[in-house]
Protein backbone atom coordinates (compact mmCIF):
# COMPACT_ATOMS: atom_id res chain seq x y z
CA UNK A 1 0.00 0.00 0.00
CA UNK A 2 2.64 2.52 0.90
CA UNK A 3 4.17 2.05 -2.75
CA UNK A 4 0.41 3.08 -4.75
CA UNK A 5 0.30 5.59 -2.07
CA UNK A 6 4.07 7.18 -3.10
CA UNK A 7 2.81 6.62 -7.05
CA UNK A 8 -0.61 8.59 -6.07
CA UNK A 9 0.58 11.21 -3.37
CA UNK A 10 0.51 14.06 -6.06
CA UNK A 11 -3.06 12.97 -6.79
CA UNK A 12 -4.06 13.32 -3.28
CA UNK A 13 -1.93 16.56 -2.42
CA UNK A 14 -4.13 19.98 -2.37
CA UNK A 15 -3.99 22.47 -5.38
CA UNK A 16 -2.65 25.91 -4.65
CA UNK A 17 -5.64 27.36 -5.47
CA UNK A 18 -8.56 27.59 -2.86
CA UNK A 19 -11.64 28.96 -1.89
CA UNK A 20 -12.02 29.59 2.09
CA UNK A 21 -9.81 28.20 5.00
CA UNK A 22 -9.64 24.91 4.90
CA UNK A 23 -10.01 23.82 8.62
CA UNK A 24 -13.01 26.20 9.21
CA UNK A 25 -14.88 24.39 6.34
CA UNK A 26 -14.00 21.00 8.07
CA UNK A 27 -14.67 21.75 11.60
CA UNK A 28 -11.59 22.37 12.81
CA UNK A 29 -10.49 18.97 12.61
CA UNK A 30 -6.72 18.93 13.52
CA UNK A 31 -4.60 16.32 11.89
CA UNK A 32 -1.01 14.58 12.32
CA UNK A 33 1.73 16.94 12.64
CA UNK A 34 5.48 16.38 12.29
CA UNK A 35 8.12 17.49 14.16
CA UNK A 36 10.18 19.82 11.71
CA UNK A 37 12.59 21.99 14.54
CA UNK A 38 12.28 24.52 16.79
CA UNK A 39 8.75 26.80 16.49
CA UNK A 40 10.57 30.13 16.41
CA UNK A 41 13.26 29.02 12.95
CA UNK A 42 12.08 29.07 9.70
CA UNK A 43 11.33 26.21 7.51
CA UNK A 44 12.17 27.91 4.15
CA UNK A 45 12.71 31.24 2.88
CA UNK A 46 11.20 32.88 -0.30
CA UNK A 47 11.79 36.21 -1.25
CA UNK A 48 11.29 38.11 0.95
CA UNK A 49 8.99 35.69 2.84
CA UNK A 50 9.87 33.23 5.75
CA UNK A 51 7.65 29.66 6.19
CA UNK A 52 7.37 29.31 9.52
CA UNK A 53 7.33 26.32 11.67
CA UNK A 54 3.23 27.02 11.99
CA UNK A 55 2.47 27.69 8.55
CA UNK A 56 4.23 24.28 7.73
CA UNK A 57 2.87 22.34 10.49
CA UNK A 58 -0.87 23.81 8.52
CA UNK A 59 0.00 22.50 5.69
CA UNK A 60 1.13 19.44 6.78
CA UNK A 61 -2.02 18.94 8.84
CA UNK A 62 -4.12 19.50 5.44
CA UNK A 63 -2.20 16.62 3.62
CA UNK A 64 -2.23 14.31 6.85
CA UNK A 65 -6.11 15.05 6.89
CA UNK A 66 -6.44 13.67 3.10
CA UNK A 67 -4.72 10.42 3.80
CA UNK A 68 -6.40 10.01 6.88
CA UNK A 69 -9.61 10.34 5.66
CA UNK A 70 -8.70 7.78 2.85
CA UNK A 71 -7.47 4.98 4.72
CA UNK A 72 -8.93 5.44 8.28
CA UNK A 73 -6.95 3.72 10.91
CA UNK A 74 -4.23 1.78 8.63
CA UNK A 75 -2.57 5.57 8.49
CA UNK A 76 -0.10 7.04 10.62
CA UNK A 77 2.59 8.92 11.17
CA UNK A 78 5.34 6.37 10.19
CA UNK A 79 3.58 5.81 6.70
CA UNK A 80 3.32 9.63 6.16
CA UNK A 81 7.17 9.70 6.93
CA UNK A 82 7.75 6.64 4.27
CA UNK A 83 5.79 8.09 1.46
CA UNK A 84 7.32 11.90 2.17
CA UNK A 85 4.35 13.53 3.23
CA UNK A 86 7.09 16.22 5.33
CA UNK A 87 8.77 16.64 2.24
CA UNK A 88 5.49 17.35 0.05
CA UNK A 89 3.89 20.02 2.64
CA UNK A 90 7.30 22.09 2.80
CA UNK A 91 7.17 22.01 -0.91
CA UNK A 92 3.11 23.24 -1.03
CA UNK A 93 4.18 25.57 1.09
CA UNK A 94 7.14 27.29 -0.88
CA UNK A 95 4.57 26.90 -3.60
CA UNK A 96 2.20 28.62 -2.15
CA UNK A 97 4.77 31.70 -0.80
CA UNK A 98 5.92 31.69 -4.34
CA UNK A 99 2.71 32.83 -5.22
CA UNK A 100 2.15 35.47 -2.68
CA UNK A 101 5.24 36.63 -3.51
CA UNK A 102 3.98 37.37 -6.55
CA UNK A 103 0.91 38.87 -5.31
CA UNK A 104 3.42 41.41 -3.53
CA UNK A 105 5.35 42.52 -6.60
CA UNK A 106 1.92 42.92 -8.31
CA UNK A 107 1.18 45.68 -5.51
CA UNK A 108 -2.21 43.10 -4.58
CA UNK A 109 -3.01 43.58 -1.00
CA UNK A 110 -5.65 41.94 1.42
CA UNK A 111 -7.31 45.00 3.88
CA UNK A 112 -9.19 44.16 7.22
CA UNK A 113 -12.52 45.27 5.79
CA UNK A 114 -11.36 42.17 3.30
CA UNK A 115 -11.02 39.60 6.52
CA UNK A 116 -14.31 41.27 7.94
CA UNK A 117 -16.08 40.48 4.98
CA UNK A 118 -14.95 36.71 4.87
CA UNK A 119 -15.64 36.08 8.61
CA UNK A 120 -19.28 37.11 8.39
CA UNK A 121 -19.63 34.37 5.69
CA UNK A 122 -18.05 31.71 7.90
CA UNK A 123 -21.39 29.05 9.15
CA UNK A 124 -18.96 28.34 12.30
CA UNK A 125 -19.08 31.97 13.67
CA UNK A 126 -22.60 32.35 13.23
CA UNK A 127 -25.47 32.84 15.60
CA UNK A 128 -29.16 33.68 15.52
CA UNK A 129 -28.24 34.55 11.88
CA UNK A 130 -25.43 36.78 12.28
CA UNK A 131 -22.00 37.06 13.22
CA UNK A 132 -21.28 36.51 16.73
CA UNK A 133 -18.02 38.19 18.24
CA UNK A 134 -17.61 36.05 21.72
CA UNK A 135 -18.44 32.48 19.54
CA UNK A 136 -15.79 33.65 17.16
CA UNK A 137 -13.46 33.67 19.78
CA UNK A 138 -14.57 30.83 21.83
CA UNK A 139 -14.10 28.68 18.48
CA UNK A 140 -10.49 29.88 18.14
CA UNK A 141 -9.74 29.00 21.57
CA UNK A 142 -11.20 25.70 21.97
CA UNK A 143 -9.34 25.12 18.69
CA UNK A 144 -5.53 26.04 19.93
CA UNK A 145 -5.51 29.05 17.98
CA UNK A 146 -5.90 33.01 17.85
CA UNK A 147 -7.70 35.77 16.19
CA UNK A 148 -4.37 36.93 15.37
CA UNK A 149 -3.14 33.78 14.01
CA UNK A 150 -6.07 32.88 12.37
CA UNK A 151 -7.01 36.21 10.80
CA UNK A 152 -2.98 35.73 9.14
CA UNK A 153 -3.33 32.38 7.94
CA UNK A 154 -6.87 33.90 6.58
CA UNK A 155 -5.25 36.94 5.10
CA UNK A 156 -2.62 34.41 3.12
CA UNK A 157 -5.60 32.43 1.85
CA UNK A 158 -7.58 35.83 0.46
CA UNK A 159 -4.68 37.00 -1.16
CA UNK A 160 -4.07 33.76 -3.14
CA UNK A 161 -7.88 34.09 -3.81
CA UNK A 162 -7.01 37.63 -5.16
CA UNK A 163 -3.43 36.01 -7.48
CA UNK A 164 -6.26 33.13 -8.86
CA UNK A 165 -8.95 36.06 -10.00
CA UNK A 166 -6.49 36.99 -12.58
CA UNK A 167 -6.23 33.70 -14.25
CA UNK A 168 -9.79 33.29 -15.11
CA UNK A 169 -10.10 30.89 -17.56
CA UNK A 170 -13.27 30.57 -19.58
CA UNK A 171 -12.77 27.42 -22.44
CA UNK A 172 -14.51 28.26 -25.77
CA UNK A 173 -17.81 26.17 -27.10
CA UNK A 174 -15.78 24.67 -29.44
CA UNK A 175 -13.06 23.01 -26.95
CA UNK A 176 -15.80 21.80 -25.14
CA UNK A 177 -17.16 20.33 -27.99
CA UNK A 178 -14.41 18.67 -29.37
CA UNK A 179 -12.77 17.35 -26.26
CA UNK A 180 -16.69 16.25 -25.36
CA UNK A 181 -16.27 14.02 -28.95
CA UNK A 182 -13.20 12.52 -27.97
CA UNK A 183 -14.11 11.64 -23.95
CA UNK A 184 -17.74 10.03 -25.38
CA UNK A 185 -16.09 8.46 -28.30
CA UNK A 186 -17.65 4.78 -28.85
CA UNK A 187 -15.69 1.25 -29.92
CA UNK A 188 -17.83 -1.74 -31.32
CA UNK A 189 -16.22 -3.94 -29.05
CA UNK A 190 -15.65 -7.89 -28.54
CA UNK A 191 -13.78 -9.21 -25.37
CA UNK A 192 -12.78 -12.69 -23.86
CA UNK A 193 -12.76 -12.43 -20.12
CA UNK A 194 -9.78 -15.19 -18.38
CA UNK A 195 -10.89 -15.51 -14.95
CA UNK A 196 -7.12 -17.68 -13.23
CA UNK A 197 -9.94 -19.26 -10.36
CA UNK A 198 -11.70 -21.12 -13.39
CA UNK A 199 -8.54 -22.55 -13.98
CA UNK A 200 -7.62 -25.95 -12.29
CA UNK A 201 -3.88 -26.43 -11.41
CA UNK A 202 -2.53 -29.70 -10.08
CA UNK A 203 -0.51 -30.36 -7.39
CA UNK A 204 0.75 -32.05 -4.15
CA UNK A 205 3.23 -31.85 -1.11
CA UNK A 206 5.84 -33.11 -3.15
CA UNK A 207 5.35 -30.29 -5.55
CA UNK A 208 5.27 -27.63 -3.67
CA UNK A 209 8.33 -28.81 -1.33
CA UNK A 210 10.32 -29.41 -4.40
CA UNK A 211 9.20 -24.92 -5.46
CA UNK A 212 10.17 -24.39 -1.40
CA UNK A 213 13.73 -25.78 -2.17
CA UNK A 214 14.42 -23.88 -5.19
CA UNK A 215 12.98 -20.72 -3.52
CA UNK A 216 13.92 -20.94 -0.31
CA UNK A 217 15.12 -17.60 -0.07
CA UNK A 218 12.05 -15.86 -0.67
CA UNK A 219 10.47 -17.52 2.90
CA UNK A 220 12.48 -15.52 5.41
CA UNK A 221 11.02 -15.12 9.07
CA UNK A 222 10.69 -11.61 9.95
CA UNK A 223 13.18 -10.55 12.37
CA UNK A 224 12.43 -11.60 15.78
CA UNK A 225 13.31 -10.38 19.60
CA UNK A 226 13.60 -12.52 22.78
CA UNK A 227 11.97 -10.51 25.12
CA UNK A 228 11.55 -10.03 28.72
CA UNK A 229 8.18 -8.73 29.71
CA UNK A 230 6.33 -7.72 32.92
CA UNK A 231 2.50 -6.42 32.64
CA UNK A 232 0.69 -4.02 34.89
CA UNK A 233 -3.52 -4.29 33.73
CA UNK A 234 -5.16 -1.23 34.61
CA UNK A 235 -6.32 -0.34 37.95
CA UNK A 236 -10.13 1.62 38.68
CA UNK A 237 -9.74 4.57 40.51
CA UNK A 238 -12.66 5.71 42.52
CA UNK A 239 -11.79 9.71 42.90
CA UNK A 240 -14.02 11.88 44.96
CA UNK A 241 -16.64 14.40 43.73
CA UNK A 242 -14.43 17.29 44.35
CA UNK A 243 -11.15 15.67 43.10
CA UNK A 244 -13.38 14.89 39.64
CA UNK A 245 -14.58 18.73 39.46
CA UNK A 246 -10.88 19.83 40.39
CA UNK A 247 -9.47 17.95 37.16
CA UNK A 248 -12.15 19.18 35.17
CA UNK A 249 -11.36 22.53 36.26
CA UNK A 250 -7.65 22.37 34.75
CA UNK A 251 -8.06 20.28 32.23
CA UNK A 252 -12.13 20.60 30.94
CA UNK A 253 -10.87 21.50 26.92
CA UNK A 254 -9.34 18.05 26.53
CA UNK A 255 -13.15 16.33 26.73
CA UNK A 256 -14.83 17.31 23.81
CA UNK A 257 -18.04 16.15 21.58
CA UNK A 258 -17.58 14.96 17.63
CA UNK A 259 -18.84 18.52 17.37
CA UNK A 260 -16.08 20.05 19.04
CA UNK A 261 -18.02 21.43 22.15
CA UNK A 262 -16.79 20.79 25.63
CA UNK A 263 -18.84 18.58 27.21
CA UNK A 264 -20.23 18.91 30.47
CA UNK A 265 -19.04 17.71 33.87
CA UNK A 266 -21.45 15.16 33.79
CA UNK A 267 -20.78 14.23 30.27
CA UNK A 268 -17.21 13.82 30.97
CA UNK A 269 -17.05 12.11 34.25
CA UNK A 270 -16.73 8.76 33.12
CA UNK A 271 -13.52 9.67 30.45
CA UNK A 272 -12.31 11.50 33.70
CA UNK A 273 -12.48 8.44 35.50
CA UNK A 274 -10.51 6.49 33.07
CA UNK A 275 -7.66 9.33 32.31
CA UNK A 276 -7.46 9.17 35.72
CA UNK A 277 -6.90 5.17 36.25
CA UNK A 278 -4.43 5.22 33.57
CA UNK A 279 -2.40 8.29 35.00
CA UNK A 280 -2.60 5.91 38.28
CA UNK A 281 -1.53 2.75 37.08
CA UNK A 282 0.85 4.48 34.72
CA UNK A 283 2.80 5.81 38.44
CA UNK A 284 2.65 2.43 39.36
CA UNK A 285 4.27 1.00 35.84
CA UNK A 286 7.03 3.23 36.39
CA UNK A 287 7.97 2.31 39.62
CA UNK A 288 7.87 -1.45 38.70
CA UNK A 289 9.85 -0.05 36.09
CA UNK A 290 12.76 1.25 37.96
CA UNK A 291 12.34 -2.07 40.15
CA UNK A 292 12.93 -4.01 37.28
CA UNK A 293 15.95 -1.74 36.09
CA UNK A 294 17.66 -2.11 39.05
CA UNK A 295 17.58 -5.68 39.26
CA UNK A 296 15.37 -5.60 42.52
CA UNK A 297 12.24 -7.54 40.32
CA UNK A 298 12.02 -10.05 37.99
CA UNK A 299 10.28 -10.40 35.11
CA UNK A 300 7.59 -12.10 34.54
CA UNK A 301 8.16 -14.30 31.59
CA UNK A 302 11.05 -14.14 28.73
CA UNK A 303 9.51 -15.35 24.92
CA UNK A 304 10.66 -14.75 21.46
CA UNK A 305 8.26 -12.81 19.06
CA UNK A 306 8.41 -11.99 15.20
CA UNK A 307 8.71 -8.61 14.44
CA UNK A 308 5.46 -8.94 12.62
CA UNK A 309 3.55 -10.35 16.28
CA UNK A 310 4.86 -8.13 18.64
CA UNK A 311 1.45 -6.86 20.16
CA UNK A 312 2.64 -3.59 20.43
CA UNK A 313 2.31 -0.26 18.76
CA UNK A 314 3.99 1.14 15.70
CA UNK A 315 5.99 3.40 17.88
CA UNK A 316 6.71 1.20 20.47
CA UNK A 317 7.97 -1.48 17.91
CA UNK A 318 9.99 0.83 16.55
CA UNK A 319 11.70 1.28 20.47
CA UNK A 320 13.03 -2.28 20.49
CA UNK A 321 13.53 -2.01 16.90
CA UNK A 322 16.15 0.55 17.89
CA UNK A 323 17.20 -0.61 21.67
CA UNK A 324 20.09 -1.66 22.71
CA UNK A 325 20.49 -5.33 24.08
CA UNK A 326 20.08 -5.05 27.48
CA UNK A 327 17.73 -2.29 27.70
CA UNK A 328 14.91 -2.09 29.63
CA UNK A 329 12.11 0.14 28.23
CA UNK A 330 9.53 2.41 29.84
CA UNK A 331 6.22 1.33 30.33
CA UNK A 332 4.47 0.53 26.74
CA UNK A 333 1.03 1.40 27.45
CA UNK A 334 -2.08 -0.98 25.35
CA UNK A 335 -5.41 -1.18 25.87
CA UNK A 336 -5.23 -3.61 28.80
CA UNK A 337 -2.32 -1.66 30.67
CA UNK A 338 0.94 -1.45 30.59
CA UNK A 339 3.66 -3.65 29.44
CA UNK A 340 7.14 -3.12 30.54
CA UNK A 341 9.81 -4.51 27.99
CA UNK A 342 13.83 -5.66 28.14
CA UNK A 343 15.42 -6.70 25.18
CA UNK A 344 17.56 -9.69 25.88
CA UNK A 345 18.31 -10.39 21.91
CA UNK A 346 17.74 -9.78 18.81
CA UNK A 347 17.14 -12.45 16.12
CA UNK A 348 17.99 -11.85 12.43
CA UNK A 349 15.63 -13.40 9.55
CA UNK A 350 16.48 -17.23 8.38
CA UNK A 351 14.35 -19.23 6.38
CA UNK A 352 11.22 -20.85 7.01
CA UNK A 353 10.62 -24.04 7.56
CA UNK A 354 8.41 -25.81 4.86
CA UNK A 355 5.45 -25.92 7.36
CA UNK A 356 5.40 -22.61 8.05
CA UNK A 357 6.04 -21.68 4.35
CA UNK A 358 3.62 -23.83 2.60
CA UNK A 359 0.76 -21.75 2.63
CA UNK A 360 2.85 -19.00 0.85
CA UNK A 361 4.54 -21.56 -1.48
CA UNK A 362 1.03 -23.05 -2.44
CA UNK A 363 0.34 -19.61 -3.24
CA UNK A 364 3.38 -18.57 -5.50
CA UNK A 365 3.16 -21.39 -7.21
CA UNK A 366 -0.70 -21.63 -8.31
CA UNK A 367 -0.09 -18.02 -8.88
CA UNK A 368 2.61 -18.54 -11.28
CA UNK A 369 1.05 -22.10 -12.87
CA UNK A 370 -2.12 -20.30 -13.67
CA UNK A 371 -0.68 -17.26 -15.24
CA UNK A 372 1.83 -19.35 -17.32
CA UNK A 373 -1.85 -21.21 -18.39
CA UNK A 374 -3.44 -17.57 -19.21
CA UNK A 375 -0.61 -16.22 -21.45
CA UNK A 376 -0.66 -19.46 -23.27
CA UNK A 377 -4.73 -19.80 -23.43
CA UNK A 378 -4.44 -15.51 -24.43
CA UNK A 379 -1.45 -16.06 -27.24
CA UNK A 380 -3.97 -19.16 -29.13
CA UNK A 381 -7.22 -16.82 -28.68
CA UNK A 382 -5.76 -14.00 -30.44
CA UNK A 383 -4.74 -15.88 -33.63
CA UNK A 384 -8.28 -16.06 -34.28
CA UNK A 385 -9.96 -13.94 -32.03
CA UNK A 386 -14.03 -14.19 -32.05
CA UNK A 387 -15.09 -13.15 -28.45
CA UNK A 388 -18.15 -12.21 -26.81
CA UNK A 389 -19.68 -9.17 -29.43
CA UNK A 390 -20.84 -5.76 -26.80
CA UNK A 391 -22.25 -3.86 -29.80
CA UNK A 392 -20.53 0.05 -29.12
CA UNK A 393 -19.42 1.13 -25.52
CA UNK A 394 -18.14 4.16 -24.24
CA UNK A 395 -16.25 4.85 -21.07
CA UNK A 396 -19.84 4.30 -19.49
CA UNK A 397 -21.08 1.39 -20.46
CA UNK A 398 -19.74 -0.16 -16.94
CA UNK A 399 -23.03 -2.72 -17.09
CA UNK A 400 -22.02 -3.84 -20.42
CA UNK A 401 -19.12 -5.96 -19.15
CA UNK A 402 -20.61 -8.97 -17.85
CA UNK A 403 -18.06 -11.11 -15.85
CA UNK A 404 -16.12 -8.12 -14.53
CA UNK A 405 -17.15 -6.22 -11.34
CA UNK A 406 -18.13 -2.16 -11.73
CA UNK A 407 -14.50 -1.17 -10.69
CA UNK A 408 -13.28 -3.97 -13.31
CA UNK A 409 -14.85 -3.10 -15.66
CA UNK A 410 -14.46 0.72 -14.76
CA UNK A 411 -10.62 0.05 -15.21
CA UNK A 412 -10.65 -1.94 -18.15
CA UNK A 413 -13.07 0.65 -19.96
CA UNK A 414 -9.89 3.18 -18.91
CA UNK A 415 -7.33 0.85 -20.09
CA UNK A 416 -9.18 0.33 -23.50
CA UNK A 417 -9.93 3.84 -24.69
CA UNK A 418 -6.47 4.86 -23.53
CA UNK A 419 -4.76 2.12 -25.87
CA UNK A 420 -3.35 2.60 -29.40
CA UNK A 421 -4.34 -0.86 -30.24
CA UNK A 422 -7.04 -2.04 -32.40
CA UNK A 423 -6.39 -5.73 -30.43
CA UNK A 424 -4.92 -6.69 -27.39
CA UNK A 425 -5.35 -7.78 -23.66
CA UNK A 426 -5.87 -5.88 -20.81
CA UNK A 427 -4.69 -6.91 -17.28
CA UNK A 428 -6.91 -6.05 -14.17
CA UNK A 429 -5.15 -7.63 -11.37
CA UNK A 430 -6.04 -11.35 -11.24
CA UNK A 431 -7.84 -11.19 -14.22
CA UNK A 432 -6.92 -10.77 -18.02
CA UNK A 433 -9.61 -9.37 -20.41
CA UNK A 434 -8.78 -10.07 -24.44
CA UNK A 435 -10.51 -7.17 -27.12
CA UNK A 436 -10.92 -6.61 -30.79
CA UNK A 437 -12.23 -3.53 -31.40
CA UNK A 438 -14.51 -3.63 -34.37
CA UNK A 439 -14.92 0.03 -35.68
CA UNK A 440 -14.88 3.05 -33.85
CA UNK A 441 -16.82 6.36 -33.56
CA UNK A 442 -16.81 9.95 -32.17
CA UNK A 443 -19.62 10.63 -29.56
CA UNK A 444 -22.77 12.60 -30.64
CA UNK A 445 -25.23 13.88 -28.03
CA UNK A 446 -22.40 15.55 -26.35
CA UNK A 447 -25.06 18.32 -24.47
CA UNK A 448 -25.89 16.48 -21.66
CA UNK A 449 -22.32 16.01 -20.56
CA UNK A 450 -21.33 19.59 -21.74
CA UNK A 451 -21.00 20.90 -18.04
CA UNK A 452 -18.91 17.85 -16.95
CA UNK A 453 -16.30 18.10 -19.69
CA UNK A 454 -16.17 21.66 -19.42
CA UNK A 455 -15.02 21.29 -15.51
CA UNK A 456 -12.33 18.44 -16.73
CA UNK A 457 -11.47 21.12 -19.61
CA UNK A 458 -10.74 23.88 -17.05
CA UNK A 459 -8.74 22.10 -14.36
CA UNK A 460 -6.77 21.26 -16.49
CA UNK A 461 -6.13 24.40 -18.02
CA UNK A 462 -5.45 25.51 -14.57
CA UNK A 463 -3.55 22.77 -13.68
CA UNK A 464 -1.19 23.44 -17.01
CA UNK A 465 -1.36 27.31 -16.09
CA UNK A 466 -0.44 26.47 -12.53
CA UNK A 467 2.99 24.12 -13.79
CA UNK A 468 4.23 27.32 -15.91
CA UNK A 469 3.24 29.76 -13.20
CA UNK A 470 5.64 28.11 -10.16
CA UNK A 471 8.66 27.18 -13.03
CA UNK A 472 8.05 30.90 -13.79
CA UNK A 473 8.56 32.25 -10.51
CA UNK A 474 11.05 28.89 -9.31
CA UNK A 475 13.62 31.13 -11.60
CA UNK A 476 12.10 34.93 -10.25
CA UNK A 477 12.44 34.50 -6.61
CA UNK A 478 15.04 33.24 -4.33
CA UNK A 479 14.37 29.69 -2.32
CA UNK A 480 16.55 28.32 0.42
CA UNK A 481 14.23 25.36 2.23
CA UNK A 482 15.65 23.26 5.04
CA UNK A 483 15.39 20.13 2.94
CA UNK A 484 18.31 21.41 0.67
CA UNK A 485 20.38 20.76 4.23
CA UNK A 486 19.39 17.62 5.10
CA UNK A 487 20.16 16.45 1.14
Amino acid sequence: MITWMQRHKKWLVITIWISTIAFVGAGFVGWGSYDYGKSSGAVAVVGDRKISVEEYQREYSSLYGQYARAYGNQFNQEMAKKIGLPEAAVNLAIQKNLILSYADDLGLTVTDEDIAKELVKMPAFIKDGKFDKELYIRVLTQNGTTAVAYEKSLKRDLLLQKVESLFDINPSSNEVNNLSKLLFAQDDLSIQILDPKSIKIDYDDTILRDYWNINKIKYMSTNSYELAISKLPFVTVSPTEDELKEHYSKFKTDYKKEDGKIKSFEEAKDDMIKVLSIKATKKDALKKYLALKKDEMKFDATTVIFEDKLPFSAENINEIKTATVGDVLKPFEGTDGFSIVKLIKKIDPKPLAFAMAKDMVKADYLDIKRSEKINNIAKEAMKDFKGEHLGFVSRTSIDKIKGLNPNEAYGFLNKLFMSKDKEGRIDLGEKVVLYKINSSKLGTDTTTQEKSVKDILLRLQKEELMTSLIKNLENRYEVTSSLDNKE
